[in-house]
């Protein structure tokens, strides 16, 4: 079924790139094209005081949208705004940003993947939407000059496939977030001609890439479709797309970025985010303290999930229970046990199904002196697979631990990084109950 299917859908993903013997050179050739140096010169390009904020509607938001048509022009996506232009007009001078690659299934290309990211900014700042000094130019190198130089990395990436995956993917750069999401919502109530045919099935937003810190991602939207986070950790931990981020789920859904009017309109998203900081929406957001290093992951990530999802015939399903979860659903959840309570049998092992995800059940406690605690499995780990078996559900998670001889090895996520860890049952020594209060403290200090 496709819940074992997620764990898989890199590797097929491989065998679709290029056939048996090139996949993996196909993939790297393709995910070699992202580089920090060229999501630099396009950062520094937008946050240049030439573009006076980029502030939708004026002279220098219509000047980053030209300067975006020229980057990505020779890339062979397919213009897809009003009259055959790359652009999308709306409002008061506003325009959206709009390519793109037509997928090669006849049945599935009028579904689209959208990948977008808003290149707008708020010009020289006002009481309404800056922190000051205002008067002066906010450049916004990371909000968001940063995600548009990984969107425009993404495409170059998705120029080598060796052939278009099954469905279309739009790349989209919104205009107007700052006055309001205006670009997205515009785009999801009226689309242009080339795509009134065409269907949003799944997204991802990049805002504010720029400031990647100790290689942590924050990941919003992971609860708007079931397995959604199964299938995003598989494409971060596939060493040939080479992310490999700790990923921070937040199940918080805010009207603050172009993600919401997607989620609002019943489209699986997700929306990649490297923290606020202090130079928010102050003039200070400016290139020198932008992470360059840090943009690539992300763009190979999204480069990942979105040609996935662009190439796997089932489409995700849209949850509405994640509109009504936020990060208070997810503390009950993931709410632990005192380690001293009732264990799931010898391996010393308390679960919690998970509704958004009923593949991977949380572990909420680890008894002390157990096979688990020994090796090392924490509260906060999801169990991926058993023997490489992956479970549909807790209860069968449960009856394949239970049916595990005295070795059992099992694949957790952790943060969004996976791992193999190995248990066994061992008769208690005295050297054994040494090494058990050993791997009890430390667990107790990861905590």
């Amino acid at each position: 079924m496709a819940r074992t299917f997620h764990l898989l859908t890199v590797a097929a993903l491989l065998a679709w790139l290029a056939g048996p013997g090139r996949a993996a050179e196909m993939l790297a050739a393709s995910v070699s094209s992202v580089t920090a140096a060229d999501a630099a010169r396009h950062v520094e390009a937008l946050a240049d005081d030439a573009f006076e904020g980029r502030e939708g509607g004026t002279r220098g938001g219509r000047a980053a949208a030209a300067y975006i048509v020229e980057q990505i022009e020779p890339l062979g996506f397919k213009p897809a705004g009003d009259d055959g232009s790359w652009y999308q007009a709306f409002g008061a001078g506003l325009r959206n940003v709009l390519a793109l690659l037509p997928g090669r299934d006849p049945g599935l290309a009028g579904e689209l993947v959208v990948v977008g990211a808003h290149y707008d900014h708020v010009g020289y700042g006002t009481e309404r939407n800056s922190f000051g000094p205002f008067g002066f130019v906010h450049n916004g190198a990371d909000d968001n000059a940063s995600g548009v130089a990984g969107l425009i990395e993404v495409m170059e990436a998705l120029q080598r496939l060796p052939e278009p995956p099954r469905r279309s993917i739009l790349i989209a750069f919104w205009d107007g977030e700052e006055k309001g999401l205006l670009g997205s919502n515009h785009f999801v109530r009226e689309r242009p001609a080339l795509l009134v045919e065409h269907r949003p099935v799944f997204s991802i937003n990049l805002d504010m890439i720029g400031r990647l810190r100790n290689e942590r991602l924050v990941v919003y939207g992971a609860r708007t479709a079931e397995g959604l986070r199964r299938r995003l950790v598989a494409a971060n931990n596939d060493p040939r797309a080479a992310a490999g981020l700790e990923l921070a789920f937040d199940w918080d859904i805010l009207e603050d970025s172009d993600h919401y009017p997607f989620i609002a309109g019943r489209v699986p998203t997700l929306m990649f985010h490297t923290g606020l900081h202090d130079q928010y929406h102050r003039p200070s957001d400016d290139v020198e303290l932008v992470n360059f290093d840090g943009i690539p992951p992300v763009a190979r990530l999204t480069l990942a999930m979105a040609t996935e999802i662009a190439e796997t015939p089932q489409r995700p399903l849209f949850r509405a229970a994640a509109q009504a979860e936020s990060n208070a659903t997810r503390r009950r959840l993931e709410e632990r046990r005192p380690p001293g309570g009732p264990s799931r049998g010898r391996w010393g092992i308390v679960t919690r199904a998970d509704p958004g995800e009923p593949g991977t059940p949380i572990v909420i406690a680890v008894t002390s002196g157990s096979p688990a605690r020994r090796a090392g499995l924490q509260p906060g780990d999801r169990l991926l697979a058993v023997a490489d078996r992956s479970p549909a559900s807790q209860a069968e998670m449960v009856e394949q631990l239970r049916l595990a001889g005295d070795e059992c090895r099992v694949t957790v996520e952790r943060r969004g990084r996976t791992r193999e860890i190995t248990m066994r049952v061992v008769e208690q020594t005295s050297e054994s109950s040494s090494e058990d209060k050993e791997a009890d403290e430390a667990a107790h200090h990861d905590d």
